[in-house]
């Protein structure tokens, strides 16, 4: 797999596989924040400090295999265009912060996506590792395996009463962020979304949009993760996110039933025109087009659409996003073009599925 692998395919290859309750929990992510030991954090250290971090893991682990995280790929962040960096993003594989502040930041992608280590974003490593589906406990299971296989060659900054250190203080303990995508379409039809959130937030979790924090749940998807990482393991925090992920998962599908018992109809003609709005649009802008993709997707997991693949949700919201529309199109392109050719790419990708 190469750079050019991971910017032109919109859906990561572990995206394909089943996962438990796959039709609301699209993926589960474990991330873990780690610094080198006497060496000054990314936001304080000077370029001389960053480099050697940069070479060292650069000359450790690219081209390595880690059981079936194969042929990591060293990524230079300095070497990509404005479009790449954004296509990166747009699939997860490095954040908005790590994409911005570039001049000595890398990241290190498994063939199959599943794993990304960012270098020298907020900390000196960044762990970011998915699983399709809820599987917290797996996610965690495999993101230790490999921070322990890291570990061998790195001297991690810890304190035996702290935990982990890193640049920013809510992070210190076990450095950990565990989160949940979910499609939640249900829920936001009925707005009980807005009333679980106030509630969701007092457990010490954190309701995000699709790009984390300060983006917007686009598509009606909706991020799930812990603000806690000090004084408490990693097994608890993961344990309270499941609890708390696992009663929304009843509550979606207990909204998903009542709205097909109560108002069937309504909710076909609802999927049925976004569908005819997707398939025959020669404008359509990223709201409007993850509102109807969501609705195809919620369409699909019903049994109202027949025939299509619910991995369509996944590969569409990539493939709509700005930086994968100018990639494809090989410029810079203006939001008004960017709608045209949306439309277009949904219009080509749908045909594939009959």
């Amino acid at each position: 797999m190469t750079l050019q692998n991971f910017i032109s395919e919109a859906i990561s290859p572990w995206m394909l596989e089943d996962g438990p309750d796959k039709d609301i929990v699209m993926s589960s992510r474990i991330r873990l924040a780690r610094n080198f030991a006497n060496v000054s954090y990314p936001i304080l250290a000077d370029q001389e400090n960053l480099e050697e971090i940069r070479s060292f893991i650069k000359n450790e682990y690219a081209n390595q295999s880690f059981q079936s995280y194969e042929n990591l790929e060293f990524v230079s962040i300095k070497d990509l265009t404005a479009v790449e960096k954004r296509v990166l993003v747009e699939k997860h594989l490095i954040s908005p912060h790590l994409a911005k502040y570039a001049q000595q930041s890398a990241a290190l992608i498994s063939q199959n996506e599943q794993v990304s280590v960012m270098i020298n974003e907020e900390d000196h490593l960044r762990i970011q590792l998915y699983f399709p589906g809820l599987q917290l406990k797996k996610a965690l299971e495999h993101s230790f395996n490999f921070d322990d296989w890291l570990e061998q060659k790195v001297n991690y900054a810890f304190d035996e009463t702290k935990g982990y250190l890193t640049s920013c203080p809510t992070n210190v303990g076990t450095g950990m962020r565990a989160s949940v995508m979910m499609h939640l379409p249900a829920l936001a039809m009925t707005n009980q979304i807005n009333r679980m959130i106030p509630a969701i937030s007092q457990l010490g979790l954190v309701v995000r949009g699709i790009y984390g924090e300060g983006s917007e749940a686009l598509g009606n998807i909706f991020q799930i993760s812990n603000q806690i990482t000090l004084g408490k393991s990693e097994v608890d925090i993961i344990e309270d996110l499941e609890s708390v992920v696992k009663q929304l998962i009843d509550h979606e599908r207990t909204a998903r039933n009542h709205i097909m018992e109560r108002s069937g109809t309504k909710l076909e003609d609802r999927v049925f025109r976004s569908y005819g709005i997707l398939q025959y649009s020669r404008i359509i802008d990223s709201k409007e087009s993850a509102r109807c993709i969501s609705d195809v997707r919620l369409g699909i997991d019903l049994g109202i659409i027949e025939n299509t693949s619910g991995n369509i949700l996944n590969e569409l919201m990539v493939l709509t996003q700005p930086g994968f529309l100018q990639h494809y199109a090989n410029r810079t392109l203006k939001a008004d073009e960017r709608d045209v050719l949306r439309a277009t790419i949904i219009r080509e990708r749908l045909k594939l599925e009959k």
